[in-house]
């Protein structure tokens, strides 16, 4: 079920010094510093919310003042990262994770089983969107490789599209209509985003951020103007991320920068009024949660929430958000004002010795299940070479040795895992 967003600029100019972002009271336990990837609402009341690495999916009936809990990983017997979830209708519902598991519910999330008759089966859902009575697209994966689902029958069916061509890796799919969408994510000279016009029969590039390394992580249409996309671009340490906005559906693009690198979660009420978060690559700093009132040209922190991967706007006066914990939008007082901010617990990573000489030896120690790219860049943020992707099946340290026929200088080696990214300095 698409969206519906109903603009009253009246009475959100009328209420608009009441209405802020609050972390919810929720009986959702932020297990291990881990956060809520994404938020679903089918109304103003009814909505679903996917913790990541904790692996649950709590339902709301209530606007978000209580939350049940419906399916974890223990349920399903295994070890699972869940990255998004997304509603046709009050019952039909899909759940992406990043273990080669993709679910259906048909009973608003009492019961999720497999969804087994794709021509190819996953490695990892990143996005998904549902569009009208029966559509619903995907996409991913982080990780690679880049791939494109769809059903246009509730998931009785579906096709795969394989975007090797237009992409290494996918992250985010946004519809207009079952016909004309976008999606985001990487190629080999950096963020990308796609714009297809025939329901994904075939894709166009339409914006390339052309730095190595980049990815366009998140996209919004504003609902008030669908001639205006949103995109938020996650850069590597030391780059700033940017906010991508189009006004001519994808045509022309202009791009403005965010203090801080991994921009994520995006949401704009208007053409110049709009959030976007993420998380910061510095250990002891607050993730970030900033606002702009002019188009990007300046940026000033909302004082709540962090670690944002999503933002979902049902009107100009509600909205929720995923973070590290889960966000409302809103003139009510609902809130929790005990709730307190934990930053993303960083991979532990050592590069021995350090300076280096002939080879780069890295020693990385994995909680959970995982999966971890590693890339090598030098001091500026330049890109170099991608090292390695790997699948982590169990918690483990494992040792990677890389030649390294460089010049002497300092280098970063950035790590993607399913949490985030990070960057670690070394010397030769």
């Amino acid at each position: 079920m698409k969206k519906i967003f109903f603009l009253s600029l009246l009475f959100a100019l009328n209420i608009q010094a009441q209405l802020q972002w609050r972390p919810l009271p929720t009986a959702i336990t932020n297990i291990d510093n881990q956060r809520f990837d994404d938020v679903f609402f089918i109304n103003d009341n009814v909505g679903w919310a996917a913790n990541g690495a904790y692996a649950a999916v709590y339902k709301t009936t209530d606007g978000g003042a209580n939350w049940t809990t419906q399916v974890t990983e223990t349920s399903l017997g295994g070890n699972y990262y869940f990255r998004n979830i997304e509603f046709l209708d009050e019952n039909i519902g899909f759940l992406g994770t990043l273990n080669n598991l993709f679910l259906k519910t048909i009973d608003g999330g009492t019961n999720w089983i497999p969804v087994t008759n794709l021509p190819t089966n996953p490695a990892a859902i990143c996005g998904l969107d549902a569009v009208g009575t029966s559509t619903i697209y995907g996409c991913g994966a982080y990780f690679s490789p880049a791939f494109v689902i769809k059903s246009s029958d509730s998931g009785a069916t579906w096709q795969y599209t394989d975007m090797s061509a237009y992409a290494t890796a996918l992250v985010e799919i946004q519809f207009l209509d079952e016909s004309i969408g976008y999606a985001s994510g990487a190629d080999s000279n950096g963020g990308v985003v796609l714009k297809t016009t025939d329901g994904g029969l075939t894709w166009t590039p339409i914006f390339h951020s052309s730095i190595a390394g980049e990815y366009v992580w998140k996209l919004q249409i504003l609902p008030t103007n669908t001639n205006v996309v949103f995109g938020s671009v996650e850069a590597n340490a030391p780059n700033n991320g940017k906010m991508i906005r189009s006004l001519d559906g994808g045509a022309n693009w202009i791009s403005k920068e965010v203090p801080f690198t991994s921009v994520q979660g995006i949401g704009f009420l208007t053409e110049t009024h709009g959030w976007v978060g993420g998380y910061t690559a510095t250990i002891g700093t607050n993730f970030p949660f900033m606002e702009t009132n002019d188009g990007g040209d300046t940026w000033t922190d909302a004082g709540v929430g962090g670690n944002l991967n999503r933002i979902f706007f049902l009107s100009d006066h509600l909205a929720y958000a995923s973070g590290a914990t889960i966000y409302k939008f809103s003139e009510s007082s609902l809130s929790n004002p005990n709730f307190v901010e934990t930053n993303r617990v960083p991979l532990k990573v050592d590069v021995l010795p350090n300076p280096i000489k002939d080879k780069l030896n890295v020693s990385i120690t994995f909680t959970q299940n995982d999966h971890i790219v590693l890339e090598l860049y030098d001091a500026t943020g330049r890109f170099i070479k991608s090292l390695k992707n790997d699948v982590i099946k169990n918690p483990s340290t494992k040792n990677y040795s890389f030649d390294f026929p460089y010049p002497s200088g300092t280098y970063l080696l950035n790590l993607h895992n399913d949490t985030g990214r990070q960057s670690v300095k070394f010397i030769k």
